[in-house]
Formats: C-alpha cells, sequence, structure tokens
C-alpha cells in the first residue's frame, strides 16, 4: 500500500537538531508545538506563532509556555514546496525578553543550510 500525504500539506524538514532539541522539551509543550507545526504545514497561522524579527518576512516562532519555562520553535515558510523548523530551544534570558546572540545567530546560519537543503532537494525557485 502506498502511503501519501494530502495535497495542501507541506513537507516538514528539521535543520541540524532542532527535532531533537524539541523532543527534549517537556511533553506538553512538545505536542503544543507540534500542533501548530501541523497548522503550517495546511497553510494556516498558529495563534502562538509570530514573526521572528531580524530575518525578514517568512521566518516565525511559535512560543509556548510551562511550568520549567518559556520554548520556542523558530521555522520558515519562504520556500512555495517546504516548511523548514531551524531551531527549537529554551528561553532563558535574564532579561526575559531578549533572545541570546548565539540562538539569533544560529537561526540565521541554519536558514541558510535550509535554503541549500531546498535548492538540492526541489531546485531553486524563480524569484
Amino acid at each position: 500500500m502506498h502511503s501519501r500525504s494530502p495535497r495542501n500539506e507541506k513537507p516538514l524538514h528539521w535543520v541540524a537538531s532542532s527535532k531533537r532539541d524539541l523532543l527534549q522539551f517537556p511533553d506538553k509543550v512538545v505536542d503544543n508545538i507540534g500542533y501548530a507545526l501541523g497548522v503550517v504545514q495546511f497553510g494556516g497561522h498558529p495563534p502562538s506563532a509570530k514573526p521572528w524579527k531580524g530575518l525578514g518576512p517568512g521566518v516565525s516562532e511559535i512560543m509556548a509556555d510551562d511550568a520549567s519555562g518559556t520554548f520556542r520553535a523558530v521555522y520558515t515558510v519562504r520556500f512555495r514546496r517546504a516548511i523548514y523548523v531551524l531551531h527549537a530551544f529554551q528561553k532563558k534570558s535574564p532579561s526575559g525578553i531578549r533572545t541570546t546572540q548565539r540562538d539569533v545567530e544560529l537561526i540565521g546560519e541554519r536558514l541558510k543550510a535550509a535554503k541549500r537543503d531546498y535548492e538540492a532537494r526541489y531546485g531553486k525557485e524563480a524569484d
């Protein structure tokens, strides 16, 4: 038997350790972020998502809180045929607002890696 995804569901690709990192979060957080990513795969915009500042349009973050802290998953919808999860992390900033520079740089690097992967899998998109 051959299994296929529904027509309008985009595949979800995980960059570097993003999936492994997400699976280390509390179960409730994993469930909430997983559900939100499913909404994104079908072209929706989950209420827990907001634009990620600094990398331009098409990059967003999903937020989930738990008694143990605040968690984020950053993804991009810049590519026509797939969704890429760039990073999953627990927000540990002492100020409570600012994301660490290390996380910001990592997301930028992984966006570039996602573009290379996308072009290898699907070819270049016309601008």
